[in-house]
């Protein structure tokens, strides 16, 4: 009888183990990460899908990749932000500059990745910027060559006097943009006009008044320029104003003739790369911001052809 009882203890232990073990798998880690896209727009979009592509082909069903979309308001970009710290996430990716900022301000502890970002010292107040944010902060920029925009102005539009600069003065690295081809363009005699509005609401008012006085409008990767593509391609073409831009999605909601642009599907591969090896254990306090190496020239065949606009072969037509 005393045999049979240490027998049957040996087992409930062994049983015990198992099931232990079997818990043990079943509660494996899933890493919980917030997204916070700061408007519905084809190219932040393309850029939230590439991250997310990239963190499930890595963890497949141990990653669970929540995104809130902010409708284009810095407020509710907090609110998202506040509820993912609440909520203990394992990692916050801020999708356009507000969205960084509200995640940034929202905690120190969590990692924090920026995309769709142009500029992170602007947009995160760094003096004397060195390529690492440090802390709880990094992640990728969508700054393509402004210099190479800015030539863009004058080898495509020879004749052309005076250009105007438009951009949404609440997002920070919409002005960095367009100061620096600003700067360009003057240092080569041309006549710049800088143009800002503060909301949705003024974009037509502000790009019809422009179009009065410019040959060409310069629009940088500005997400509320970009929502607003339609009103601006419209003013624009009453006008005869062409339109030169930041990016490829907003060329073609701007009816804009060229652009020099990023992949912004590639740009959020890079940045789920930098979230795998964060939640894989790397400190994100030494990770330097990362850029996309390869822009490209494209071009608008239609809008080339309206503003009768001879494209040089090095250019690549937008497939729309």
């Amino acid at each position: 009888m005393k045999k049979l009882l240490v027998v049957l203890m040996m087992m409930l232990v062994l049983v015990g183990c198992s099931a232990g073990e079997t818990g043990g798998d079943s509660t494996e880690k899933v890493f919980k990460v917030g997204v916070i896209q700061l408007v519905q727009h084809e190219a932040l979009d393309m850029a939230t899908q590439g991250f997310v592509d990239a963190l499930e082909a890595e963890f497949g069903d141990k990653v669970d990749v929540d995104v809130k979309l902010a409708s284009g308001d810095s407020a509710t970009c907090a609110t998202i932000a506040s509820s993912f710290v609440a909520d203990g996430y394992d990692l916050i990716l801020g999708n356009a500059t507000p969205a960084l900022q509200a995640a940034a301000h929202a905690t120190s502890d969590i990692p924090v990745l920026g995309t769709s970002i142009t500029e992170y010292g602007v947009a995160l107040d760094i003096e004397n910027f060195n390529g690492t944010p440090g802390g709880n902060v990094s992640g990728t920029s969508d700054l393509a060559p402004l210099d190479a925009q800015a030539q863009m102005i004058i080898d495509l539009f020879p004749e052309a006097k005076t250009v105007g600069l438009i951009y949404c003065s609440a997002e920070a690295n919409s002005i960095y943009q367009v100061n620096y081809v600003k700067d360009y363009l003057e240092a080569k005699g041309l006549v710049c006009k800088v143009y800002s509005f503060e909301s949705s609401n003024d974009v037509s008012i502000v790009v019809t008044g422009a179009c009065e006085e410019i040959d060409v409008l310069y629009v940088p990767t500005d997400n509320t320029c970009a929502s607003n593509g339609g009103v601006i391609e419209n003013a624009c073409y009453s006008a005869g104003v062409p339109v030169i831009t930041g990016e490829k999605n907003t060329c073609i909601s701007c009816g804009g003739v060229a652009t020099y642009s990023i992949d912004y599907y590639d740009l959020g591969l890079a940045t789920g790369a930098m979230a795998i090896r964060i939640l894989n254990g790397e400190d994100i306090s030494t990770m330097p911001v990362e850029y996309c190496n390869n822009p490209v020239k494209m071009y608008s065949k239609e809008m080339a052809e309206l503003y009768n606009v001879t494209i040089p072969e090095d250019y690549i037509m937008i497939e729309e």
